[in-house]
């Protein structure tokens, strides 16, 4: 295991203190948390924003989308526990 060091303002290192007091965790774990936490976080929105940018890519080359109200209907339907037909993808010059 690596150690790292860090250096944390007054202000900053009295708000963990008080943070990780709170929680009821040293401010070794708190700040450890914190970083797990952040790290998840940036790995799961640069996945979102893989997929996102996949799916555009297919849009553009098909020229085909689920207009709004379509997805907003189906969307509410299986919200609500039902189990509807997906829409239909369509050119969206139509």
């Amino acid at each position: 295991m690596l150690t790292t060091t860090i250096r944390l303002d007054d202000n900053m290192k009295e708000r963990v203190a008080a943070a990780a007091a709170s929680a009821g965790k040293s401010a070794h774990a708190f700040i450890l948390d914190a970083i797990s936490q952040t790290v998840e976080n940036f790995e799961l929105d640069r996945e979102f924003n893989h997929i996102a940018d996949e799916r555009w890519n297919g849009i553009l080359a098909s020229g085909k989308s689920v207009s709004w109200e379509d997805a907003k209907a189906y969307l509410a339907a299986r919200s609500h526990g039902e189990r509807p037909n997906r829409p239909v993808a369509r050119s969206a010059d139509h």
